[in-house]
């Protein structure tokens, strides 16, 4: 029987623990629904199929009273971490993050996947912060984009990614959709400059997020030339539909770039 008491990781919504035969077990606090759970793993199995680079979800699995996800086990570490063991490396993972994402960005799942365009408008419609003249305005702006089929990841960032000794891999696929890239790219730059001005303290840290996020986004475009322009009409879109998440340290950030003329 497995124990408990020796995760091979610990996280907000669940522990990750050995399994066998090269596994690893998922298992989610007694808070998290098994809806959401089975949610999870519809999301994973669609957009491994679809030929993302992400490990395989094997089984829905029940230990010791919790409900758990079996995985494909990736013997690696979180891009954060190794980042911040190698600063000097700052341009190869952001390089490596980039070709991350174009290479999902070429696939398109067959699975009855959300639409992006909903999970943004439903989030909008949810982000009580946005004040309501930016709301309705920020609505209307997503009526006029366009749409996309392609595999989104909704959370990419460095956490999000492990890196072994020879490649990496793309986890924790909840916030996922079928949809437009560069609204993708747009949530990514959300996620790394709201980290930068709002929750990191370290004055270092901050710049070297900034200079990552500059480096990420110079080497996407250089993969997948064009669209620079849509992408910024993106950023005050994500911007706003983030506030749905209630993280206070980024509020009157949010706002600020929600408000934003692109």
């Amino acid at each position: 029987m497995i124990s408990l008491d020796q995760p091979l990781a610990r996280g907000r919504t669940a522990d990750i623990f050995e399994w066998d035969d090269g596994r690893v077990l998922k298992l989610f606090h007694d808070w998290f629904s098994l809806e959401n759970i089975e949610y999870e793993f519809k999301m994973a199995r669609a957009v491994h199929e679809s030929g993302v680079k992400s490990p395989n979800v094997l089984e829905l699995v029940k230990v010791q009273g919790r409900n758990g996800l079996v995985y494909e086990r990736v013997r690696g570490d979180a891009m954060t971490k190794q980042a911040q063991q190698k600063p000097w490396m700052v341009f190869r993972y952001a390089r490596e993050l980039a070709k991350l994402h174009a290479q999902m960005h070429e696939c398109v799942s067959d699975a009855n996947i959300p639409k992006q365009r909903e999970k943004l408008k439903h989030k909008l419609q949810n982000a009580n912060a946005l004040p309501v003249l930016s709301k309705v305005s920020l609505l209307k702006l997503l009526e006029d984009m366009p749409d996309g089929d392609k595999v989104c990841h909704g959370d990419f960032h460095p956490d999000n990614v492990l890196l072994t000794e020879s490649d990496s891999t793309i986890i924790d696929w909840i916030d996922s959709s079928s949809g437009n890239p560069l609204a993708d790219v747009a949530r990514t730059s959300i996620i790394l400059l709201g980290a930068a001005n709002s929750q990191i303290p370290n004055l270092m840290m901050k710049i070297f997020v900034r200079v990552f996020h500059s480096a990420y986004l110079r080497a996407y475009f250089r993969l997948k030339p064009g669209g620079y322009d849509e992408y910024r009409r993106w950023l005050p879109i994500v911007a706003g539909a983030r506030l749905s998440e209630n993280i206070p340290e980024l509020e009157t950030w949010l706002i600020e770039q929600a408000e934003k003329k692109s």
